[in-house]
């Protein structure tokens, strides 16, 4: 190994405290590491976590393996009784420097999350083999939806203060950087616990109007009813601001999101959607679903399918409804597990054909694309698209879509 390896589970604030611990380790000198960023959303991930350390161990006897993020935060001894784990940290730990370097300390560091009152702020000014990188702008959550174990993998809400989101992103941007997409826990409460509580669009103005030289800026995953007039506002005016939006929504049956403790009805995401494509007609929207809720009736199933025709979704992350044990919805009368895979998989297939019929808008049409890798690139709409040749990673060119191929488009560059 010629430097750490960071395998990364979950989310996209995982992904950015991934590069908060390569830079961590590769100033520690931890060349022959291998650090497991963790995910508890659901037991799968777990279970591919384990599988995966397992993986690594007979690949690589001699490595030192780490094993942090959230499952490790809420099992910290399983992880630690695992013979081929050589270290564990919190989520708190992980993101602190002197965690990486020699210490005497307990093999197994993880502390009180839910005691922490903070959001560090850290300085990532690029993301390796990434055009695109995400910042953390909110840590944490206050909510208690029945079904998420989260809160108590990663503690309070709390905010990073605006000075320090616009030095990362200039920093990024002045990297080669081509596109930043904030993210978070529960990023729509952002600035609830900062002097004067600025909201999640009085941030993103400020952030826009402080780094003009940073192409495209993103969202991650929001809550419909938790926008503020600040971002709506944006959405309507600035044309950096991508027209892509992923909403956390869960179900789309009134009962099951009372059930589930969510903060919005079906009529409020519906009535978002609609909002903001009066604001920005091309915009487009995906959404998180839970299939297979506890107590979910085929009538309140439906009402989910049909959500995504009602809302015009996009792009959908599907989940078969998994049991989180210390959540009231664990003790909630349960789905069988062959109902909830069925149910994923129709809204997978409903997903994957208003997808299909999105991508086959744009042959024909030239776009501006942002280069990943090679000849991967996005568009602004985050459509997958096939270059004709390779192009500096974090360049934004205009392609022409020749043809749509399964779920992504393909394309030749312009001129």
């Amino acid at each position: 190994m010629t430097g750490p390896e960071i395998i990364t589970f979950g989310c996209r604030l995982n992904a950015y405290e991934s590069e908060v611990m390569r830079g961590h380790a590769e100033a520690a000198g931890l060349d022959n590491a291998i650090i497991f960023n963790t995910c508890a959303v659901t037991a799968e991930a777990e279970r591919q976590s384990r599988q995966a350390i397992r993986k690594a161990r007979r690949a690589n006897p001699d490595a030192q393996i780490i094993v942090t993020g959230c499952a490790a935060q809420l099992s910290p001894q399983r992880y630690g009784d695992m013979k081929e784990v050589d270290r564990v940290l919190g989520n708190r730990e992980k993101i602190l420097a002197k965690s990486f370097l020699p210490s005497d300390d307990a093999r197994v560091s993880v502390g009180d999350i839910m005691s922490v009152r903070e959001t560090a702020g850290h300085l990532v000014t690029g993301f390796a083999r990434r055009a695109r990188a995400f910042v953390q702008v909110q840590q944490g959550c206050d909510h208690r939806c029945t079904f998420c174990i989260i809160p108590f993998a990663r503690g309070p809400s709390r905010s990073a203060p605006i000075g320090v989101i616009v030095d990362e992103v200039r920093a990024l941007a002045a990297s080669g950087c081509g596109e930043v997409v904030l993210t978070g826990v529960d990023i729509t409460d952002y600035g609830s616990d900062l002097p004067g509580r600025p909201t999640l669009g009085q941030m993103m103005r400020r952030l826009l109007a402080l780094a003009p030289e940073l192409p495209r800026l993103r969202l991650s995953s929001v809550d419909p009813v938790e926008i503020d007039d600040d971002l709506l506002a944006l959405i309507t005016e600035e044309p950096r601001l991508m027209p892509h939006f992923h909403l956390s929504l869960q179900a789309g049956d009134d009962i099951i999101l009372k059930r589930m403790k969510r903060r919005h009805s079906r009529r409020d995401a519906i009535r978002f959607c609609e909002d903001v494509r009066a604001r920005r007609p091309d915009a487009v929207f995906g959404a998180d679903l839970i299939a297979g809720y506890p107590t979910e009736t085929n009538e309140m199933f439906d009402n989910t399918l049909s959500l995504i025709d009602d809302c015009g979704l996009t792009y959908l992350h599907v989940f078969p409804y998994s049991e989180r044990p210390g959540t009231p919805a664990a003790r909630m009368p349960q789905i069988p597990k062959a109902i909830r895979r069925e149910r994923a998989a129709r809204l997978r297939a409903a997903g994957e054909r208003r997808l299909g019929g999105f991508l086959d808008q744009w042959p024909g049409e030239t776009i501006d694309v942002l280069i990943e890798e090679g000849r991967k690139a996005r568009s602004e709409h985050f459509a997958p698209v096939m270059l004709d040749r390779p192009a500096p990673a974090g360049g934004i060119v205009a392609a022409r879509i020749e043809r749509r191929s399964g779920l992504a488009l393909e394309a030749s560059i312009a001129g």
